[in-house]
């Protein structure tokens, strides 16, 4: 799973739509089998895992080698895709790769340019850096 884009709620109401589509055909399934198996269906290993998981929100540890990203890099909108993850040793920390889909202009100066297609970066668990610009923002910062 690239991310948890669904809420507990979400979840719960996709067990009661299977356990209502196998009432229909005639199957019984007690409301928690129906959890566990919304809980299967997301690659996840039981409905514990699953609910914990969607409480809390997404974090970079959530995302896979390829997934779609989106955020900011120097103050520029960007979207790419994730071609390199590593967790690092220091607490919660991740080095990033980005291929960006459109080049990302990393100067301010009207009259200079240099644009950036891929970039490398530690970022912390919900995708930001602890590097940051002159304005105080990150250097980089998913969004999740």
């Amino acid at each position: 799973m690239t991310g948890m884009t669904s809420t507990i709620a979400a979840f719960k109401a996709q067990a009661r739509r299977l356990r209502t589509g196998l009432a229909d055909g005639g199957h019984t399934l007690s409301h928690g089998a129906a959890l566990e198996l919304v809980a299967r269906q997301h690659g996840y290993r039981d409905w514990n895992t699953l609910s914990a998981l969607a409480e809390r929100g997404p974090t970079v540890a959530d995302l896979t080698i390829g997934a779609p990203v989106a955020g900011r890099y120097l103050g520029q909108d960007f979207t790419g895709r994730l071609i390199g993850l590593q967790v690092l040793p220091k607490g919660g920390r991740y080095r990033a790769t980005i291929q960006f889909d459109e080049p990302v202009d990393v100067v301010a100066f009207e009259s200079f340019s240099a644009f950036r297609r891929r970039v490398t970066v530690v970022v912390d668990a919900n995708g930001a850096t602890v590097e940051k610009t002159s304005n105080g923002q990150p250097h980089l910062a998913l969004t999740l």
